[in-house]
């Protein structure tokens, strides 16, 4: 099988409970609940994306086997230790599988995946951070992190603290409005401490 890459760099991880942590992003092609196209933004299921995922376009963009993407990413990270990639996407379960993350741990990589949870994350995952999205069907509801875009009406926070993950982080969302919806993240998670502040850092600092 080979993957549709959109692209894949090396960063700092920008957002959630490993804010911080270097790691390479390999995001790819394809997502479940938005084509990536303007003019069906208004009828998806998720409408606030801020991501492009469409196509193979992007630095290091392209269609890999398992073991080349993996030597691909293992050249980004270089030499050193605690060698970290985050799956991403679009909806990166629609491709993520045995053989891709077989091969990213023969490079040594801990793997991570962000997912919006409608399908189920495959095994052998070393973390699943989950974003919910309003109206969808999450079947995925365990895991190391939740992390919730806000505000989105449609969804109850408190009816997903029950889930089974370690952390649940509030993340206003990036709209035209950001200071409310930071204003709105930073009272929800005063009046429920079970919840976190996550914020973009990567866009505060410019990176990519």
């Amino acid at each position: 099988m080979s993957y549709a890459v959109k692209e894949m760099f090396l960063t700092l991880q920008g957002e959630g409970a490993r804010a911080g942590r270097r790691a390479v992003f390999l995001r790819l092609a394809g997502c479940n609940l938005w084509s990536g196209r303007e003019q069906d933004r208004a009828a998806a299921a998720c409408t606030f994306c801020d991501t492009d995922f469409v196509g193979t376009d992007g630095v290091n963009g392209g269609r890999y086997e398992a073991a080349d993407l993996a030597r691909r990413a293992a050249g980004l990270w270089g030499e050193g230790p605690g060698a970290y990639v985050v799956v991403t996407g679009g909806e990166p379960s629609l491709q993520l599988d045995a053989a891709l993350i077989e091969a990213l741990h023969g490079e040594g990589f801990a793997v991570a995946i962000e997912t919006n949870g409608t399908l189920p994350a495959p095994a052998g995952l070393d973390w699943i951070c989950v974003s919910p999205k309003a109206g969808t069907e999450v079947v995925q509801r365990s895991g190391d992190e939740l992390k919730l875009v806000w505000p989105q009406p449609g969804i109850d926070p408190e009816a997903l603290a029950g889930w089974d993950f370690d952390h649940f982080l509030i993340q206003p969302m990036d709209c035209d409005d950001r200071d409310a919806a930071l204003a709105q993240a930073i009272a929800y998670v005063m009046d429920h401490p079970h919840w976190r502040l996550s914020l973009q850092t990567h866009k505060l600092l410019g990176l990519p």
